[in-house]
């Protein structure tokens, strides 16, 4: 392994759950929760993710300090910050780059999650929120995951990203 693959592989920080949030329809407003079910190849409970093992879009999260950036982004003041659910994720974490999972496995809560790739901004985005969200947003949109194995996911719950087997691929060891 490079040098540089080694620092890529190592990821020694951890997230926390700040925020989670489903949408019942697909254009439904998101209903925040306190506990979410993470189910295997389906998505969260009381979503409106399309289930199933190609669906790579099952849960997106977005990382909690870059609702700032895009509040700054947009010239929102203190006052009229954009939130969580104005983004339409479902998990909004702090404490880790989302980007360092890229192609990682992660434990948060009880369940695993698989990173299957970048949550782009959509053109609703910008009819929700106003002119410029829509280049606010980008690179600061979160990722999208899909369920590898069920668990409970709690408001402050841990993420942690799970170790790469030998050939520098994520390992899974069910359990």
């Amino acid at each position: 392994m490079s040098p540089l693959q080694a620092l890529i592989a190592d990821v020694p920080q951890t997230g926390r759950v700040c925020w989670i949030g489903v949408r019942p329809e697909s254009r439904a407003d998101m209903l925040e929760l306190e506990a979410v079910e993470a189910r295997r190849e389906a998505g969260l409970t009381g979503d409106h993710a399309r289930p199933g093992a190609r669906n790579a879009r099952q849960v997106t999260l977005i990382q909690w300090e870059h609702l700032a950036v895009i509040s700054s982004l947009l010239g929102r003041t203190v006052n009229q910050p954009i939130l969580a659910q104005d983004l339409r994720r479902n998990l909004v974490v702090s404490g880790i780059n989302l980007f360092s999972l890229k192609g990682r496995r992660f434990r948060v809560g009880q369940a695993i999650l698989e990173t299957t790739g970048w949550c782009q901004p959509c053109a609703r985005l910008e009819q929700r929120l106003g002119p410029g969200t829509f280049q606010a947003v980008r690179g600061h949109g979160g990722i999208t995951a899909r369920v590898i194995e069920s668990g409970i996911i709690r408001l402050n719950d841990e993420l942690r990203v799970e170790p790469l087997g030998p050939h520098g691929y994520a390992s899974f060891h069910p359990g």
